[in-house]
């Protein structure tokens, strides 16, 4: 970021700062003003959280499409390779084996990069 954009950050900053301040004194002062400030802040909180609640939505849908393909390439096959034992009982989609060896992967290596970034945090103070 070269200086003229921090600057013009900082400035908007205090801008920002200034004017919320000015707002929040004449709501203070002003029994209407706060009426007006609060009903507006609620309305726009409401719309907020329906655009978060529609995005939520979204978000679930395309995790749930997801999690789908991710188990259909663990739908075994009409005699287990290994013959694991299957997760779910009758008509399970993954070998429950697989999935209790992939999640056992998975939380090791989550718990090596919590240990690794603990200690590039160490390493930096």
């Amino acid at each position: 970021m070269d200086k003229t954009a921090l600057l013009q950050t900082l400035q908007q900053g205090l801008h920002v700062s200034v004017g919320a301040t000015a707002t929040l004194i004449e709501t203070i002062q002003d029994p209407q003003k706060r009426n007006e400030t609060l009903s507006e802040l609620q309305s726009t909180f409401q719309q907020q959280a329906q655009q978060w609640a529609e995005k939520g939505l979204v978000t679930e849908e395309e995790a749930r499409r997801l999690m789908d393909s991710w188990l259909a390439k663990y739908k075994p096959s009409s005699s287990s390779a290994n013959g694991g034992s299957t997760g779910a009982s009758e008509g399970g989609n993954i070998t429950y084996t697989n999935a209790q060896s992939e999640i056992q992967d998975l939380t090791e290596q989550i718990i090596a990069l919590k240990a690794e970034l603990e200690q590039a945090r160490a390493n930096n103070n």
